[in-house]
């Protein structure tokens, strides 16, 4: 009896001590860790470290009405195998392993998704010595059961595809990743952390009353009286991040610019003619991969996307306008440079953006009996690609803090670019985020 009173003492006094903690955070707003960023990265950043660490107080701000509102709800829903990454590169190791941890994620929560599968297709002989290369490479990144096929076995998987040799995938899949997004807040709340919404940060300050010793970093919204202290910051803002680095003194570049992926539709008569992803070979001398068949969640086949400017950095139409976010990206020296060596692919781009139907020679490539009325616009995302001041794209990931000796330069760590495939790899570049702010802030258990 008094082993059972004992027992039941330790759990009231437990759940007391975490309904204080829960109450004097939501009260005060004073965190260990603050995560400023609701996408996916952002996300599964801090549900990594608020569970290897309980004892922490973490929060989560993020500028809009929910959850994995741009990139992480506006992306294609494929979930990568690592073909196309430079063997060794922290791309290739965190897509493969985040491919891994993904699948479990999702078995283990009971997530809809379905292993439909990729092929990569050369069209031509041409393109052959391209494929095989990126055969190769896929077998130095570990990328599972990959398979060189012929034109007749592409007819076995996917049989209104032509083809002369391909590259099959079957652990490529397809999910929704703004839930997925959502799965990874529930753990995090449940852990304990707390997430404000319509929090869009305006200040980082230091903070100058009795408590700066303990939560040196006070941050700003930009609604009245929305304020947060904290004795530590990361930020994984997305098409926002290299303006959240700024707001600490770090240096502009990298640059993010904004470009949008628009989609077609591909129509419910046609849909049947794709059972999985079916991808071009890539062209090194072009930034961007091509067109490309996805079936999605709901049934639907999206074809795309292209790459064009976005006129501003959430702009998902062609009337999507901030002139002052447009002009800081159409004057940066590396845009300039950057359009200046693709001027060609870029007015291409633009055109088929404005005339749809002249994407469908490139559809007919690979699927023959595609035709221009089976197409129709579909939905947008917008990329945010780092770009360095010489125009090249910036393909790894970049880590910042701010110059001086102030609490802004030594509490604050900004994620300013998670390249592609951020969604797939979200979980293990949560584990290498989470291993860079234990070192950087040396926290500890």
């Amino acid at each position: 009896m008094a082993q059972l009173f004992k027992s039941i003492r330790g759990t009231v006094v437990s759940a007391a001590t975490t309904g204080q903690r829960w109450f004097r955070s939501i009260q005060n707003d004073d965190y260990d860790l603050v995560v400023v960023g609701g996408g996916i990265v952002g996300v599964a950043s801090a549900r990594e470290i608020l569970l290897r660490h309980p004892h922490l107080r973490v929060g989560l701000l993020e500028k809009e009405h929910k959850l994995a509102v741009h990139q992480s709800g506006h992306n294609s829903g494929v979930i990568h195998a690592g073909i196309y990454y430079k063997p060794g590169s922290l791309k290739a190791k965190l897509c493969v392993e985040g491919m891994h941890l993904a699948y479990d994620f999702l078995n283990e929560k009971k997530i809809p998704y379905e292993k439909v599968g990729k092929l990569v297709v050369a069209t031509s002989e041409d393109e052959v010595g391209r494929l095989m290369d990126l055969y190769e490479r896929g077998q130095k990144n570990l990328c599972p059961d990959l398979k060189l096929i012929d034109g007749n076995e592409i007819k076995e998987i996917e049989p209104y595809c032509e083809g002369v040799k391909a590259i099959h995938s079957p652990h490529t899949g397809i999910v929704d990743w703004g839930l997925v997004t959502e799965y990874y807040a529930q753990d995090f709340k449940q852990a304990g952390g707390v997430v404000h919404l319509n929090f869009k940060v305006s200040k980082f300050l230091e903070t100058s009353d009795k408590d700066a010793d303990k939560y040196p970093v006070t941050i700003r919204g930009a609604r009245d009286r929305q304020q947060v202290r904290t004795r530590y910051v990361l930020t994984c803002g997305g098409l926002q991040s290299d303006k959240l680095a700024e707001l600490t003194g770090c240096p502009r570049d990298p640059r993010i610019i904004p470009f949008r992926g628009e989609y077609l539709l591909l129509s419910k008569e046609k849909q049947h003619m794709v059972r999985g992803n079916i991808y071009p070979v890539p062209d090194p001398n072009l930034p961007f991969l091509g067109v490309h068949f996805t079936p999605r969640m709901d049934g639907s086949v999206w074809l795309g996307p292209n790459a064009v400017l976005a006129f501003k950095r959430e702009g998902y139409k062609w009337n999507d306008i901030n002139l002052l976010e447009l002009f800081d990206a159409v004057r940066h020296h590396g845009f300039l440079k950057m359009a200046t060596r693709h001027l060609k692919f870029g007015l291409s781009e633009m055109t088929k953006s404005l005339f749809i139907r002249l994407q469908t020679k490139e559809l007919q490539k690979f699927i023959p009996e595609i035709n221009e009325f089976d197409i129709s616009a579909g939905p947008a995302g917008v990329r945010a690609q780092a770009m360095d001041s010489h125009g090249n794209l910036v393909d790894d990931f970049v880590f910042d803090k701010g110059e001086g000796k102030g609490a802004l330069a030594r509490q604050v760590l900004h994620c300013r670019n998670a390249p592609s495939p951020g969604a797939t790899s979200s979980l293990a570049i949560a584990k290498m985020i989470a291993d860079k702010l234990e070192k950087e802030f040396d926290i500890k258990c």
